[in-house]
């Protein structure tokens, strides 16, 4: 019996490895769009000055949001339907061609107005793979975890999509540091991340090819109805569906806040240089990374609620002060004590979201309910934070993102005082 035991929790772990694995591949192509803006914008936009080439690529960048609630619903829907593995497996293959077609577009000088297209057209394929990759990946890692251990191993979900921003930055340093000068990535160094990516994603599909089913899936597959991964049967669940979205909304604007938009934020306004703006994000990921599944077994022992909440006091009443302290700054050690309160106070939603999701939804829908709304989501406020932020700091009005980003987190903690601690209110505990 031990020895069925210990073989069962080995393929769990490998189960849990395997998918956290490929969601950092997928993450990473996603990422190094962002991490490698800085170079190749004036390739596709060469008009203007830095701040209006930044927010025209971050405006493609927005647009890929776009499609991840399009993404959220085709591949929930096959992960509800067919398995949570073959939804995964797809969305890679689908994020590897985006990256390649990025790695590949020619600059504006010789295909002109083609150029952006092109790029354009690359960000919409792979905001389509994110879009599902975020809520079936959830709901994997979530059925595949121990009942007393949900939160901690589904945090893994957010330490790869932390990592794979790691490894975008990473190589940044690499190429900065050890490979190519400044007019080298500017001009064709920016490439190697993406054609990199692409490779990744092709081991990530090998790695995918070869995972467990989740047990909830096994058991409810047999059914032979068309109601799995429909939005008529999402749509019984009102108040979780409207719960996603309450609590995605505040903290997935904290997160791409100190994510995705600090290192141009560090350049643009705190007047770092690209070598140090590269340095300060993956110090601070870093650290932010390994907090994740801390965090997350704290939830295991004390709740999900009150992590959440505490998220939403402290973002409500810090983000203002840290950020317009952070935008004075002349100090680099002041900088990073500044954004480790920042992403300290935000693990409260990072660590624990997945598993909040999906605990809220019964097997035959769960991918689609974590996936479509929180897509919809972060494609309206996630995907549009940098370009509002660049935007109004154009305007010269750069404190309003600030209270902006308040605003929001303070709709989030409404939702967190009202809702039910879902570790004891689990849907999950329904699937055996």
């Amino acid at each position: 019996m031990v020895k069925n035991d210990d073989k069962i929790s080995a393929r769990r772990l490998k189960a849990i490895f395997g998918g956290s694995i490929g969601n950092l591949v997928e993450w990473y192509d996603w990422y190094a769009y962002s991490a490698f803006a800085i170079y190749f914008s004036a390739s596709f936009f060469p008009q203007g000055n830095p701040t209006v080439q930044l927010i025209n690529t971050a405006g493609i960048f927005a647009l890929g949001f776009l499609m991840r609630p399009l993404g959220g619903y085709i591949f929930g829907r096959i992960a509800d339907r067919i398995g949570r593995k073959q939804s995964m497996t797809l969305s890679v293959l689908l994020m590897s061609l985006g990256s390649f077609l990025i790695a590949l577009t020619p600059t504006y000088k010789t295909i002109g107005i083609m150029a952006p297209i092109v790029l354009l057209t690359a960000r919409l394929l792979q905001g389509l793979s994110v879009g599902g990759e975020y809520g079936v990946s959830a709901t994997y890692l979530s059925e595949m975890a121990t009942k007393n251990r949900r939160g901690f191993y589904s945090s893994f979900q957010y330490v790869t999509l932390i990592g794979g921003q790691l490894l975008a930055l990473a190589i940044q340093l690499i190429l900065q540091r050890l490979l190519l000068s400044e007019d080298q990535l500017q001009e064709w160094g920016w490439r190697i991340p993406f054609i990199f990516g692409a490779i990744l994603s092709i081991v990530a599909l090998y790695l995918r090819k070869n995972l467990d089913e989740t047990r909830a899936f096994e058991n409810q597959k047999q059914r032979k109805d068309d109601k799995k991964g429909t939005i008529k049967e999402l749509l019984k669940h009102p108040k979780a569906v409207i719960t996603v979205i309450g609590l995605t909304l505040g903290g997935t604007l904290a997160f791409y806040t100190y994510t995705t938009y600090m290192q141009k934020f560090l350049v643009n306004t705190v007047h770092m240089t690209k070598e140090q703006s590269t340095l300060m994000s993956f110090l601070t990921l870093f650290i932010f990374a390994c907090l994740q599944p801390v965090f997350g077994a704290l939830s295991d022992k004390i709740g999900r609620r009150p992590l959440l909440i505490a998220f939403g006091v402290s973002g409500t009443v810090c983000t203002v002060p840290l950020l317009t302290a952070l935008s004075h700054t002349t100090s680099q050690w002041q900088a990073f004590f500044l954004l480790m309160i920042a992403l300290i106070i935000v693990s409260g939603y990072t660590s624990i979201n997945a598993v909040v999701k999906a605990e809220l939804f019964p097997a035959e829908v769960r991918a689609l309910g974590v996936g479509l709304p929180y897509a919809l989501t972060v494609a309206i406020f996630g995907g549009s934070a940098e370009y509002i932020a660049l935007q109004l700091k154009n305007w010269h009005h750069e404190e309003y993102y600030y209270w902006y980003i308040t605003i929001c987190i303070f709709i989030s903690l409404v939702v967190y005082i009202f809702m039910k601690d879902t570790k004891h209110t689990s849907k999950l505990n329904q699937d055996n």
